[in-house]
């Protein structure tokens, strides 16, 4: 990925931390339901697979449940159960959770979100990673936590100029741990926020120690050379070419056509449910039969999967969250194909077995020369924070155990 490296000048902006609270108002819910109800849906699709797309079965049971069960109330208090809070930050007011841990010389960890997932998909390691004592862990293994939401997602504002890629991205969020008064921190992230970790990697912003991934993007969007002599390696490369010839649409649509996505996703709450759906086959597989047979996998659950969807359309950010991609193949394509700084710092990596592929050790080495940690473990998807929290948690914690 390329990455942007200027410094944010602070003097120019209101640099003020401000609280924040979500409070929809009720109109706004009915408008939702209205929309709905007013759906008209395609013919069942011809194939028994979701080869064709989000399967008609699903999505019905998705909406029926949206409209009669799901209660967007109780998903706002626990968002205003935790400390929120905006900033602005080169021109976009940027929304976070900020949760300091009762422990003492607890580790500052900021963990950045991905697509098509928020700050949602998060909230089950909080307690987990700034209270590790009351989950398995030990006092000195806590972290005070920092949740931002990325710029165009959810209730952090729309960027208003071009140039918002991941790596201008990781100078906000080096920024941004700045103001929180963090000296020594590290960074976490998975999908999106993998890429702006990795920014923040070989940006090497002051006070940022080490980082810590779940999905290796060079193996996906680089074709290599990747050693390919083990059968876990070319389990990695089959599994890439599958997403990459009938799994990868959304990410060609949304990196050349956000803007006419954008029209589908901010005018039907069912077209933007399905956009969102179609993403990884192991998490789509997953997040069907919550729907249809009731069975969530770990604490990906019915409740959850349409919290983070309502987010999405409450906040109207179906388009602004498209755009983060076209973004950042301009970017690729400015750099012309010239590599990025190499990241020296302490790098983590976690293969989460069904993620759109494990990506092997040998893999990650390539990329990362300074890999202090690796680790397959055996669960856990695309949503490994959200899906398998205790597990995420463990991880996070033995990779930055020895930058304490």
């Amino acid at each position: 990925m390329a990455t942007t490296t200027s410094p944010i000048d602070a003097t120019q902006a209101d640099t003020a931390i401000r609280p924040f609270t979500v409070n929809v108002p009720e109109a706004d819910l009915v408008d939702l339901h209205r929309r709905i109800a007013a759906t008209r849906w395609p013919s069942h699709e011809l194939v028994e697979d979701r080869s064709q797309g989000v399967q008609l079965a699903t999505l019905r049971a998705l909406a029926e449940y949206w409209t009669t069960e799901h209660d967007w109330r109780a998903c706002e208090a626990k968002l205003n159960a935790l400390p929120q809070f905006k900033t602005e930050i080169d021109g976009v007011d940027v929304h976070f959770i900020h949760v300091k841990s009762r422990h003492e010389d607890a580790l500052p960890l900021i963990i950045t979100h991905g697509w098509p997932g928020s700050v949602i998909e998060l909230l089950g390691v909080v307690d987990r990673l700034t209270n590790p004592t009351a989950h398995g862990g030990r006092a000195e293994d806590a972290f005070d936590l920092v949740l931002p939401s990325l710029p165009g997602y959810g209730f952090s504002s729309e960027p208003t100029e071009l140039g918002w890629d991941v790596g201008r991205t990781a100078v906000a969020w080096a920024e941004l741990m700045r103001r929180l008064g963090y000296t020594r921190y590290v960074a976490q992230g998975g999908d999106v926020g993998s890429a702006v970790t990795d920014a923040m990697a070989r940006q090497a912003p002051e006070g940022l120690v080490g980082v810590h991934l779940n999905l290796f993007l060079a193996g996906l969007l680089d074709p290599g050379p990747w050693p390919a002599t083990s059968e876990t390696e070319r389990t990695a490369i089959d599994a890439v070419a599958t997403f990459n010839t009938s799994g990868n649409a959304y990410f060609l649509e949304q990196a050349t056509r956000p803007q006419t996505i954008g029209y589908p996703l901010l005018d039907s709450p069912v077209a933007l449910a399905a956009w969102l759906l179609d993403h990884d086959t192991d998490s789509y597989y997953k997040i069907s039969r919550a729907f249809l047979d009731d069975e969530p996998a770990g604490h990906l659950t019915r409740d959850q999967i349409v919290d983070n969807i309502t987010l999405y359309w409450l906040t109207g950010t179906g388009a602004s969250a498209a755009r983060s991609y076209w973004e950042n193949g301009q970017a690729e394509a400015r750099a012309g194909g010239q590599a990025p700084p190499e990241a020296s710092l302490p790098v983590g990596f976690t293969a989460f077995p069904g993620e759109i592929y494990a990506a092997p050790r040998s893999w990650v080495e390539v990329a990362y020369p300074n890999l202090t940690y690796y680790n397959a473990v055996d669960k856990g998807g695309h949503f490994a924070a959200w899906e398998e929290p205790q597990i995420f948690s463990e991880e996070v914690r033995a990779a930055f155990r020895s930058l304490r």
